[in-house]
């Protein structure tokens, strides 16, 4: 069997989105690192492109990762491309294959503003 990890060319940090109560009756959400994934990102295939569109989601990119990543719905993930150009990518849902080789996260790309 051909090993994924091989392909997994980038490290990309996890941050995930963590609530706790503010002692005033609401919440605060801050955003934690919770350790590097090896990843490869690649723009979404046609068929990905046409089931998203169809499902209204935001899906620019996906995010292939080893089965044992720990990375979910709702974090951040964030690195550098291969120009150097920072990236945060938020991750919109994460699955695996029947055979768990690898694990697939389709991400929104999020730009600031004016960029």
């Amino acid at each position: 069997m051909i090993s994924p990890g091989r392909h997994l060319n980038r490290r990309l940090q996890v941050w995930r989105p963590i609530t706790s109560d503010d002692g005033a009756g609401g919440q605060d959400t801050t955003l934690v690192l919770q350790g590097t994934v090896r990843a490869k990102v690649d723009q979404p295939s046609n068929a990905d492109r046409m089931l998203a569109a169809q499902a209204g989601s935001q899906h620019d990119h996906t995010v292939f990762l080893l089965p044992g990543a720990d990375v979910r719905r709702g974090d951040e993930l964030r690195g550098t491309d291969r120009l150097g150009t920072a990236q945060v990518l938020r991750v919109l849902a994460v699955v695996e294959p029947s055979t768990p080789v690898y694990r697939k996260a389709p991400c929104q790309l999020m730009q600031r503003e004016g960029v």
